[in-house]
């Protein structure tokens, strides 16, 4: 039975400019210092997310510079999934009060909404503090 995946969409308010948040959304350093225990890249290009001692391989399909990546989760041999895991990052402007907001959306199957909501309030606040906002 395959397990059913759920999007978390939330927006974050951060006050930061999107050329000194991009970094951390999209370069494995950047990554390392909020996101995931650890960050690599490979020749091919292929990221490497360590959590909890666990490898998590993914691709990033697209991104626009200072504006959004997104990351497409491989299967554990570097294959692609049929329904893959990924992450997007997007740096909103809000057209009314000039406020930057860094929308996460999540797709995986991790599909406890609260833990999904702690998770990443705890790796915003993470990234707040790095970049001052």
């Amino acid at each position: 039975m395959k397990a059913t995946k759920t999007k978390f969409v939330h927006e974050y308010p951060i006050n930061a400019s999107a050329r000194l948040l991009y970094p951390y959304l999209s370069t494995p350093s950047g990554l390392a210092q909020w996101f995931s225990d650890d960050v690599s890249v490979n020749e091919d290009k292929v990221f490497n997310f360590f959590w909890d001692g666990r490898n998590h391989y993914a691709e990033m399909t697209n991104h626009r510079t200072n504006r959004s990546v997104r990351f497409l989760f491989l299967n554990e041999d570097k294959s692609h999934a049929s329904d893959p895991s990924y992450i997007d990052f997007s740096i909103e402007t809000s057209e009314l009060t000039q406020e930057q907001y860094l929308k996460v959306v999540d797709y995986s199957e991790e599909n406890d909404e609260e833990e999904l909501e702690e998770l990443w309030e705890h790796l915003l606040q993470k990234l707040r503090e790095i970049v001052g906002g």
